[in-house]
């Protein structure tokens, strides 16, 4: 399993907002110029942090982003199903898809979702906290 490229630096730019001062306004060139991800990958990212609720945001002068709850609360599953949805090692576990040819033969289908419970629940495991300052859990 790989996480895809913008999940990765979704988690780069989460933990540059939780390192940030509380109650600080972040703008996306701000954090493109602390984590080196390029601007208009942090923008595209920071609206869709904002837009499952990891972050909030604000317009106008004054205005940008900030975490919209505590980094302890917001775990790393939580950061990658926002930006690539569901975790879903097989198309078997994803919801209502059935688009596998050996879908009803299948003797390691009822498996996958213990499997998928297991790796959901690591990464579930690991807080944001964590992640922005360096502590292993």
């Amino acid at each position: 399993m790989r996480l895809t490229s913008l999940a990765d630096y979704a988690v780069v730019v989460m933990s540059a907002a939780a390192r940030a001062e509380p109650g600080t306004r972040l703008s996306a060139a701000l954090v493109a110029e602390q984590t080196g991800v390029p601007l208009p990958t942090v923008q595209k990212l920071m609206g869709r942090l904002a837009q499952s609720g990891l972050l909030g945001s604000a317009r106008g002068s004054g205005g940008g982003f900030v975490l919209a709850r505590a980094a302890d609360s917001i775990s790393l599953a939580d950061i990658v199903e926002a930006v690539d949805g569901p975790i879903a090692m097989t198309a078997c576990v994803d919801q209502g898809r059935h688009d596998c040819g050996l879908e009803t033969g299948c003797r390691v289908r009822s498996h996958w979702p213990a499997v998928n419970g297991a790796i959901r629940g690591a990464l579930a495991g690991v807080s944001l906290e964590s992640l922005a300052h360096g502590v292993v859990q």
